[in-house]
């Protein structure tokens, strides 16, 4: 066992605890890292807030990179002193949806033993498969990518997950192709992230909707060629405007029930209503058949943006360093582990795009 510093929910919709806990070893097939970065995703606070349940306490955190620093039997992709981003895609490779190219969407349950405790002896549960709100984590190998060493710690933190499922969501989920239009829905972290893989994947108009003028800035830095403030009356028709016809795609980055109401509303003919934001469970959305049953159009749920890390990260990694990809600019700020619930509130606020936990050597 390894003696680490973690901040543990003890109870939902409270400020999360700092605690030392026991992390095991990796055992077959597992490798430890030991973290420099966690950025903060607002799933990490909706499980905090209770809004889909589970298991306490808890360690969450699901977006981060470090070295690795012990590997288990079995292990031969990975060693001792590689760079790595660390997701919570934890895949079997062999059920049926991994066998066709769908790894976020892995149907083997998780049946390693207990990873986290306090030295009591309570288990605590590493929550998302990552819990990486912590100094060191003991994850599946199938979790984890190398990367170059002389990538910053916080770029690759938000490879992780932020960064795969605002692309993944427009290129592999959404299908886009060159020329199509594009209508973006929430111009926060994952929304961005939307925004730049419409733009490299050629979209000829891509329209940021959402409520804050500030943010409909940034997005237009990102790649955005229009903004729309959902605020007004009619939102779509803007877009309809900018477009001059509806949208080939529309995804859907934010988990609030009116962004899923008027998504539709901004599709053309055969649009593609693609489903990122997750709403707190039991939320309903109300929509009219008849539409896209007559005008062709389909709804696509998108977890993790449809990605295979081993081929995604590397890629999105090289666009980075190639200039095509904002990464350093996601980041709104950076707090020690002792600030989470500080970073934690400004999240929450609306106004940060990426909130980075770095850990001090």
């Amino acid at each position: 066992m390894t003696r680490i510093r973690a901040a543990v929910c003890t109870a939902f919709n409270t400020p999360l605890q700092i605690e030392e806990l026991e992390l095991r070893a990796p055992l077959s097939g597992e490798v430890e890292v030991t973290l420099d970065a966690v950025a903060i995703c607002h799933s990490d606070i909706s499980y905090a807030e209770g809004l889909w349940g589970g298991d306490l306490p808890a360690v969450y955190g699901h977006e981060a990179a470090g070295r690795v620093t012990s590997v288990g039997a079995g292990v031969t992709t990975l060693q001792v002193g590689d760079t790595v981003a660390v997701t919570l895609i934890r895949a079997c490779g062999h059920c049926g949806n991994c066998a066709s190219g769908k790894p976020t969407i892995c149907a083997t349950p998780t049946q390693a033993p207990p990873i986290l405790s306090r030295p009591d002896g309570t288990k605590v549960d590493q929550s998302m498969n990552c819990g990486a709100f912590a100094e060191k984590v003991v994850v599946d190998q199938s979790q984890v990518v190398a990367l170059p060493a002389s990538l910053p710690s916080e770029a690759v933190a938000l490879l992780a997950c932020g960064v795969i499922t605002g692309i993944g969501a427009v290129v592999h989920a959404g299908k886009l192709r060159a020329g199509e239009d594009v209508v973006v829905i929430g111009a926060g972290g994952v929304g961005l992230n939307a925004i730049q893989g419409a733009r490299i994947a050629g979209a000829r108009r891509i329209v940021a909707v959402d409520m804050s003028e500030e943010k409909l800035e940034i997005a237009r830095e990102f790649g955005a060629t229009d903004g729309v403030l959902a605020s007004e009356k009619s939102p779509w028709k803007s877009a309809f405007k900018a477009m001059g016809k509806g949208a080939d795609l529309v995804a859907v980055t934010v988990g609030a029930i009116p962004a899923y109401n008027s998504a539709p509303r901004y599709l053309g003919w055969g649009g593609r209503m693609v489903m990122v934001g997750m709403p707190a469970s039991g939320d309903k959305a109300e929509y009219e058949p008849v539409v896209p049953a007559f005008t062709g159009q389909s709804m696509i749920g998108s977890k993790m943006g449809d990605v295979v890390i081993s081929r995604d990260i590397p890629w999105m990694a090289d666009l980075y360093q190639q200039g095509r990809l904002k990464l350093d600019e996601l980041i709104s700020g950076r707090w020690s582990l002792d600030q989470i619930n500080e970073a934690i509130t400004d999240t929450k606020s609306g106004n940060a795009r990426r909130n980075v936990i770095l850990f001090d050597r």
